[in-house]
């Protein structure tokens, strides 16, 4: 295997000689006095309303909230926001780890370069086609997010790769052909050249998540002389990955590392300075709670609580109201019933180990996963239980490939009227899922959720949708029925 890399050097842009995630400024937001609850109801009020990202101080103004009717609040509004800019639906998609190889020696990570417990292994381009294959044939996915350590044998050529290898993949299932229509990419941050080599390969979502933005706290965590050492590096990834024509771009924090309100800070000021520098704020935002791992060496100081886990997902959702929200598999089923309401995203039938899909184990191994999970559930099973709570699942993936991404669907997202055509292609990428995998109980939860969106967009003629529109609607869905895939508005 080839020697870690030598530390790349920043770009020499001026923008890029600061942090913007400024410690002194979030820590005396938070040491301030705690909000009364008058201005908490204005906050919220004036989110609800605008769907525009909250000031700072606001949002520390909300972290204060201990008061449970005041909660209760907040975790309405939230809900009432997600409804408001994404309508009702989830998207469900699954993580594909193609590569464990790890120069980087992160304390908390089972991946890491020090832990002789972790069996390590890289997928070949065979490998990710069969893995393709289960993920779109036999379970149904539309939607991957390719997950790799941060090796030099492993990195933009690899990636962009295994990327072409997934579109590739088209298998005949039930009633048409599955197969996986958008890679988001999990990696290390790369150069502005190699962005440009996995954005040629098709790239969805970059996401690279700064785990804590505490500069101390990460630099315990993430021991000098590795890549990942460089705070700043990775503090600008998405940055570069915008200068490299990369417009869809997710952020995250871990939260358990440290301080849970420090990192929601953190999160909103990320997404205020992409805004700011570049017209177009986070696609999606992550956070994932710190879960055991083999060979960890980290002792979990911070955990959160499932209470102030609710509490910081209504708070990012205010934040940040037209992002995305991604809770993910991590999490018990539980909890991702406490929250789902107020998210967009979240992960299924999740298998984390190199080669698990394809390998068929049923059990979670520790040594060749970087944590252990909370929800194992099926896919069937997943979106069974959303159509009973009123979610649709959506798998669309069109407006990506329409051209609505970067500012464009920022616009859209921040008017609402992106919702309408997410409303849409849900009930038509709906419509495939259940005729190509849907068990017999789960197809018949799906159809009864089908009559009422489609009665709701009915109800909304003349306002939200034409007939001409509705009518389009049913042919499309007739089509779907007779073979036809991948029609969408």
């Amino acid at each position: 295997m080839s020697q870690i890399p030598a530390k790349k050097v920043l770009p020499p842009h001026t923008r890029y000689d600061s942090d913007f995630a400024d410690e002194k400024l979030i820590r005396a937001m938070l040491a301030a006095p705690k909000a009364d609850n008058g201005l908490v109801h204005d906050i919220i009020a004036k989110t609800k309303e605008n769907r525009e990202a909250l000031e700072p101080a606001e949002a520390a103004a909300l972290l204060s909230v201990d008061d449970p009717e005041l909660l209760e609040e907040m975790f309405a509004a939230a809900a009432a926001v997600k409804k408001a800019v994404y309508d009702n639906r989830v998207v469900t998609f699954a993580p594909l780890y193609c590569s464990n190889y790890c120069v980087n020696n992160c304390v908390y990570c089972g991946f890491r370069s020090g832990n002789g417990q972790s069996v390590r292994r890289a997928l070949t381009q065979d490998e990710v086609r069969r893995e393709t294959e289960v993920l779109c044939g036999q379970i149904g996915h539309k939607r991957l997010v390719s997950v790799y350590g941060e090796h030099p044998d492993y990195g933009a050529d690899y990636i962009a790769q295994t990327m072409s290898t997934i579109y590739s993949v088209k298998v005949p299932v039930r009633s048409g052909i599955g197969q996986i229509r958008r890679v988001n990419v999990n990696a290390a941050p790369m150069t502005v050249d190699e962005l440009k080599t996995v954005k040629a390969a098709g790239i969805g979502t970059f996401q690279v998540f700064q785990e804590t933005y505490d500069r101390d706290l990460y630099a315990r965590l993430h021991p000098g002389g590795t890549p990942k050492s460089d705070f700043r590096w990775r503090l600008y990834a998405l940055h570069r990955a915008f200068e490299a024509g990369i417009d869809d771009v997710a952020i995250g924090a871990l939260f358990g590392l440290g301080d849970w309100k420090f990192e929601v800070l953190g999160l909103l000021l990320h997404a205020r300075d992409l805004e700011k520098t570049f017209g177009v704020g986070p696609h999606t935002v992550s956070f994932p709670r710190l879960e055991n791992a083999c060979g960890s060496a980290l002792k979990n100081k911070h955990q959160v609580s499932d209470a102030d886990f609710k509490k910081l997902v209504a708070v990012l959702r205010l934040c940040i109201p037209y992002a995305g929200m991604i809770v993910t598999a991590r999490e018990t089923p539980e909890v991702i019933r406490s929250v789902i309401a107020m998210c967009t995203q979240r992960d299924a039938s999740t298998r984390i180990g190199i080669g698990a899909y394809s390998d068929r184990y049923t059990e979670q191994e520790s040594e060749r996963q970087q944590f252990l999970l909370g929800d194992t559930r099926p896919l069937d099973a997943v979106i069974a239980e959303l159509a009973e709570m009123g979610h649709i699942t959506s798998f669309c993936t069109s407006g990506y490939r329409c051209g609505r991404t970067g500012d464009h669907i920022m616009k859209m997202l921040k008017s609402g009227h992106e919702g309408r055509f997410c409303k849409l292609n849900a009930v038509l990428t709906f419509r495939e899922w259940l005729n190509d995998f849907a068990s017999d109980s789960t197809k018949a939860a799906g159809e009864k959720l089908i009559a009422r969106e489609l009665a709701e967009i009915r109800a909304a003629l003349g306002t939200a949708y034409t007939p001409e529109i509705f009518n389009q609607l049913l042919q499309y869905q007739e089509r779907i029925n007779k073979g036809e895939r991948d029609l969408c508005f």
